[in-house]
């Protein structure tokens, strides 16, 4: 399982499933994962004329939340590996001001020590080890100002069993399926289980990203079906 964790293999993944991954996505969280990124991004309160960084962005599917304040003086950088889904970002783009598109791996990337005042990350933490999320706290540590705030969410596995019994089937029984009968890709669908079963839940995160500089507090959402961590780095 751990080609599952290389950056080839989830880039080639998430490339697949671009055409139809907001729909599985709206369809494994019940229709929650909208209600769950505007939970993710007003939990730092973002404020007008700063600089935001969406790591892993995807579609864009955050951008509404993070520019609903948003003013002439606000930046966005949004970055993502996957060349599909990047596609359909730059479709978004046009609707938003100031918004800069970087296909980049989040663990190397091209952004300026100290850029943002917020860091928001949707649904892109399960696809990494513990290596890699000890990587990505150093790299957000790094593009974070002092004083600045990360607001970080994805897909967990619920502690209660009876609820996390019908969850976990749903995600990695029924989901292949109804990839199958609707987008005819059965087995990048699975993926989508197995690699929420893997990630548990963001406590683990929050023990990655526990620092001297950081402020780090763990987030539950909907009877832990998921999960995440928000936190600031301290000032100097």
């Amino acid at each position: 399982m751990k080609k599952i964790y290389e950056l080839k293999f989830v880039e080639k993944l998430f490339d697949k499933m671009s055409s139809s991954y907001a729909k599985v996505n709206y369809i494994t969280s019940f229709g929650f994962s909208e209600r769950w990124r505007k939970q993710c991004v007003e939990a730092i309160e973002i404020e007008k004329g700063k600089v935001v960084v969406d790591l892993m962005c995807g579609m864009g599917e955050c951008w509404k939340h993070i520019l609903k304040k948003s003013d002439a003086h606000s930046t966005l950088i949004a970055l993502d590996f996957s060349s599909e889904m990047l596609k359909r970002a730059e479709k978004k783009k046009a609707k938003y001001h100031n918004v800069n598109i970087l296909k980049e791996n989040v663990l190397n990337n091209s952004i300026e020590d100290h850029t943002a005042d917020y860091i928001i990350c949707g649904f892109g933490l399960k696809t990494f080890n513990h290596t890699q999320l000890k990587a990505l706290a150093n790299e957000i540590d790094r593009i974070l100002k002092p004083n600045g705030k990360f607001s970080l969410i994805d897909v967990s596995v619920p502690e209660n069993k009876l609820l996390r019994f019908f969850y976990m089937f749903y995600l990695k029984r029924i989901i292949p399926v109804l990839g199958w009968l609707f987008f005819g890709s059965p087995e990048n669908y699975k993926m989508l289980g197995i690699y929420t079963q893997k990630f548990g839940n963001a406590k683990h995160i929050r023990l990655a990203f526990q620092r001297h500089n950081f402020e780090v507090e763990y987030v539950e959402y909907f009877y832990g079906c998921a999960s995440g961590i928000k936190g600031q780095k301290l000032g100097t």
